[in-house]
Order: C-alpha cells, then structure tokens, then sequence
C-alpha cells in the first residue's frame, strides 16, 4: 500500500482545513489512522477509522472538532480539523496497516505503511 497525504499549510487559530490520504497500490487496509508530530515531540496519535465499518476514534484533545472519514471507492481518507489551534501545528502523517489490532492503534510502530507527511502551521 503507498499513501500520499496532502493538504496541509498555514491557517488562523480558529479556521478549518481538510487533510486527505489516497491509498493505492494493493488496498487491504485495516485501519487508517493520522498521526502527528510537532518539533521536538514524539509522533503523536489523532484519529483512526476502521476500513470497512468506519468506525472512528480520536485522541482527547482533538475530540469535538476533528472528523476523521473514508471514501473506500476513492480509496481515500479525510480529516477534517475544525476549531484549528496553535498547538495543533504539526506535521501530519497517515498511516495504515492490515493487521493491527485495535489496542496498538495509537502505537506508531504498529503501522506498515505511512505517508510522506504534510504541514499544516497554526498560527495568526
């Protein structure tokens, strides 16, 4: 599977912005998940979407304004992040993986397959 996020760059605290992940290649996937990681900070979970049920779940501090979605035609994920903060400045990553199980979702070295990664900056 290879992934390719897109989407980020700079808004004002408070403003939205939509992050996608396309998949291509063989397209199993389990769970996808974004990550994030500031400077100086260890990647950090945000949001999973179980493939086929949809299911999500996010981490505490994104809850109530991140939205985390899947097109399965277009082999494609979103996160939409509203209410952006500046300490949501990050760089976003999407990963993915076949087999992980649900007590490693937040566990970036659980995953198989990643994308490039892409900036989204918070600041006025």
């Amino acid at each position: 599977v290879q992934l390719q996020a897109s989407g980020g760059g700079l808004v004002q605290p408070g403003e939205s912005r939509s992050l996608s992940c396309a998949a291509s290649g063989p397209t199993f996937i389990r769970y996808l998940s974004w990550f994030r990681q500031a400077p100086g900070k260890e990647r950090e979970f945000v949001a999973t979407v179980k493939w086929g049920a949809g299911s999500t779940n996010y981490v505490d501090s994104v809850k109530g304004r991140f939205i985390i979605s899947r097109d399965k035609a277009k082999n494609t994920a979103y996160l939409q992040m509203n209410r952006l903060r500046p300490e949501d400045t990050a760089v976003y990553y999407c990963a993915a993986d076949s087999r992980i199980i649900v007590s490693s979702l937040s566990n970036p070295h659980a995953y198989e397959y990643w994308g490039q990664g892409t900036q989204v900056t918070v600041s006025s």
